[in-house]
């Protein structure tokens, strides 16, 4: 069986890791360094580190920071925001990520996925959808949830995976920062899809959500503002969904 995975993700804005709900209202929750540095030594399986608006400001995500994390931390870290072309994927994974993110840009121009998992294996290439649940079933959003797109989940799940994708990370906007739990009806609708991982994104709020996942077909749970607030740890996490009879790393 293969284990499950706990990621903790810090969204940055400015050099601050910040948390917000759908991604407004940012709030500060601490620096990146120190707090990857932390949840590395608590025993999360990965890191995932977003420049939340470096796709939208038109701007490079921070080579120095990216620099700085991935020297404090002994796991695998994927890096994404304002991924826009391979050479941008270059510069990340030159500065020490294990993976790249990549979003909007992959949805206006689908080709990326097949040159970056060309050019440095589809091992490294996570695709990162965020979408909205609506009367017709669920639409893919882009520029951090502001413009919606002409694809649903499932056939940008099929395009993005014929074209390269190695692992898709599936946001649903209408549980972002809520705290309330994943969006179970999204993953089982991109388990049925896929043949890569899956990490389940926006909602954790407590053991019980990351269960949920993982019985809906996800081979990940995201975890964000559960953890920046002090208030549980991964290696409580862990613990919990181990007794609970989840395959998990020991810390």
């Amino acid at each position: 069986m293969v284990m499950k995975r706990i990621i903790p993700c810090l969204d940055v804005k400015n050099g601050r890791v910040v948390k917000g709900v759908q991604f407004l209202n940012l709030k500060d929750s601490g620096d990146p360094v120190e707090l990857a540095t932390r949840y590395d030594a608590e025993g999360a399986d990965e890191l995932v580190f977003l420049d939340i608006t470096a796709g939208i400001e038109h701007r490079d995500t921070a080579v120095r920071m990216v620099e700085a994390v991935a020297k404090a931390v002994f796991i695998p870290f994927t890096v994404g925001g304002g991924i826009r072309q391979a050479e941008d994927a270059d510069a990340m994974l030159l500065a020490g990520c294990d993976k790249v993110g990549v979003n909007s840009a992959a949805v206006r121009r689908p080709e990326l996925l097949t040159e970056m998992a060309n050019r440095f294996g589809r091992q490294c290439v996570v695709l990162a959808v965020d979408v909205r649940r609506t009367n017709t079933g669920y639409r893919v959003v882009v520029d951090a949830g502001r413009t919606e797109t002409p694809w649903t989940l499932e056939d940008w799940l099929d395009e993005a995976q014929r074209r390269g994708a190695g692992e898709v990370l599936l946001t649903s906007m209408d549980q972002d920062g809520s705290n309330a739990g994943y969006d179970l009806e999204s993953l089982r609708i991109a388990t049925a899809r896929l043949r890569i991982p899956l990490i389940a994104s926006g909602g954790f709020g407590e053991a019980r959500h990351a269960l949920e996942a993982f019985r809906a077909g996800a081979d990940a749970a995201l975890v964000a503002s559960a953890l920046h607030t002090g208030g549980l740890t991964v290696r409580r996490l862990k613990e919990q969904l181990a007794n609970a009879g989840v395959e998990v790393r020991p810390c």
